[in-house]
């Protein structure tokens, strides 16, 4: 019996070094999954280039990625895009990266722009967020596998465009702006003199984020209730998810 249970606790911590060995050279996998009702082109901006920088999704599709064993950037969707098949030139509705292509090449998003924000560690935990300190542009949720730590998910799966103010509403209604983007202040973009979390509060407008969508970024300073940790996971990003864990 003895023999047996060594065997096994042997197999088991040979299993786990492996498992720890083997993130430690590959780093996490992001899987990034389309349930709009529409294709969504999502961009992608980090320390490190990916197999891709942007690229078409249609609805029902997902793609994976492989992120170096420390790595930090973010992921978002582009939405309403046209790109010329022949010259690959174009441009999207939300969350634009300029740079004319399917590819952001470097660029990020054009605001209001829903983020998903990652710093992942090799043997520490991740950190990661939703944000909406660029505005909205459509529903998202990270969810995090095979981790250990406090691994939670995190997002927003309500749609705030038909709740965003009129004074923070695109034009095509397909957007809401932060205040920060809408108004240029610094109390709302906690800047100059509202530049540390003692002076820049929530606003009216942050809250009503932070209302709709609890555990995403309302604001610049608004980490106690929106940055989660999670060591040695992969993550699934949804775009318009129908429902949350």
């Amino acid at each position: 019996m003895d023999l047996i249970f060594s065997s096994c606790s042997r197999s088991l911590y040979i299993s786990l070094i492996l498992f720890i060995f083997s993130r430690e050279i590959s780093g996490a996998t992001f899987t990034l999954v389309n349930k709009c009702g529409y294709t969504v082109w999502p961009g992608v901006l980090g320390n490190t280039r990916l197999d891709s920088t942007g690229f078409e999704l249609l609805s029902g599709g997902s793609r994976s990625f492989q992120v170096p064993p420390t790595w930090s950037g973010r992921f978002w969707a582009r939405t309403g895009c046209t790109f010329d098949l022949s010259t690959g030139q174009g441009s999207c509705t939300t969350a634009d990266c300029g740079s004319n292509q399917i590819e952001c090449n470097g660029s990020g998003a054009n605001p209001p722009a829903t983020l998903a924000e990652f710093t992942t560690g090799s043997g520490t935990p991740d950190f990661y967020d939703v944000s909406l300190v660029d505005g909205y542009n459509l529903p998202m949720i990270v969810e995090p596998t095979g981790g250990s730590g406090n691994c939670l998910s995190t997002g927003c799966i309500t749609d705030l465009n038909l709740r965003c103010p009129t004074e923070l509403r695109v034009e095509s209604g397909e957007g809401c702006k932060s205040a920060c983007e809408a108004f240029r202040t610094p109390e709302y973009c906690c800047s100059g003199a509202y530049g540390t979390p003692d002076v820049c509060k929530p606003s009216v407008y942050s809250e009503i984020f932070k209302t709709a969508c609890p555990r995403s970024y309302s604001y610049a300073y608004d980490d106690a209730t929106s940055t989660f940790t999670c060591t040695g996971a992969d993550y699934t990003l949804t775009f318009c998810p129908s429902t949350t864990r």
